[in-house]
């Protein structure tokens, strides 16, 4: 058995602030342990459970914020950005995957709440349905026939889970307050319950097995929070200007759907300007 670990960080133990999880910040230094610690202890579970190989891919902005040297030695550590499937490589070649340390989507409820963007985008749907990081990515497990075994977060996150992965076990390591403040777990805690949610999920895979994968088309609308970002975007093939600030797109899979949505927040931050958006 074969598992992915997607691991953001928003949703990691203790994170509840920009600083927390922005690359080279003192306090990003420090999350950047509790991260590690999230992801050693849902390693663990999986191997008592059954698991007989673990890639964690690294999926939080430099995708450099794991602890190699710290790192359970039965995992593997996939680092670095510019990879074909994002936040989801490794899913190929896996038999099931976990969402660890993700969030909610922008413009919901949620400790450090964005979709990509951590301001300029301002809502997201898929298929007519408000989505997140969460939703888009399962899209592209199932399209694989891998399934999401574990998502952790927050409790709002885990919540939200129920809608796009409703057979995962989940691991609330923090409940929300708002988007800069949660009560959090201590890191002993939280790795306790990961570890014991892990477990219980790769016995539950284990059961259960791998479904077909599941393939067609999927409608994505893009909000931006101003109308320069969406007409910049609506340069992106495929993609049509909706509104003032909304762009669409029909892509054949959800893989090719994900691909694009990536392109459109490059270009859309690359629009925003320093003082204005």
């Amino acid at each position: 058995m074969r598992v992915l670990i997607s691991a953001d960080m928003e949703g990691a133990t203790g994170t509840t602030w920009p600083e927390d999880v922005e690359p080279g910040a003192p306090a990003w230094q420090r999350m950047r342990r509790l991260l590690t610690g999230d992801v050693n202890a849902c390693i663990a579970g999986l191997f008592a459970g059954g698991a007989e190989e673990v890639l964690v891919n690294e999926a939080h902005e430099t995708q450099r914020n794991v602890l190699l040297e710290e790192l359970d030695p039965r995992a593997k550590l996939l680092i670095g950005r510019h990879k074909p499937l994002g936040m989801m490589q490794g899913v190929q070649d896996a038999d099931a995957v976990v969402f660890l340390g993700y969030h909610t989507g922008a413009g919901a409820n949620g400790v450090l709440a964005h979709t990509y963007l951590g301001a300029g985008l301002t809502g997201f749907r898929i298929d007519g349905t408000d989505a997140d990081e969460g939703r888009m990515n399962a899209l592209t497990a199932a399209e694989h026939g891998v399934p999401v075994i574990l998502v952790t977060g927050d409790d709002l996150t885990c919540a939200a889970a129920a809608a796009w992965a409703p057979e995962a076990r989940t691991a609330a390591v923090k409940e929300c307050v708002s988007r800069y403040a949660a009560v959090c777990l201590p890191p002993s805690v939280s790795a306790a319950l990961i570890r014991d949610r892990a477990e219980l999920a790769m016995r539950d895979h284990r059961l259960l097995g791998r479904p077909e994968p599941v393939t067609g088309p999927h409608r994505f609308e893009i909000d931006f929070h101003a109308t320069h970002q969406a007409e910049a975007v609506a340069a992106v093939p495929t993609v049509e200007l909706l509104g003032p600030c909304t762009v669409g797109y029909t892509a054949p899979g959800a893989t090719r759907a994900a691909r694009t949505f990536k392109v459109c927040t490059v270009v859309a931050r690359a629009a925003a300007e320093q003082q204005y958006g």
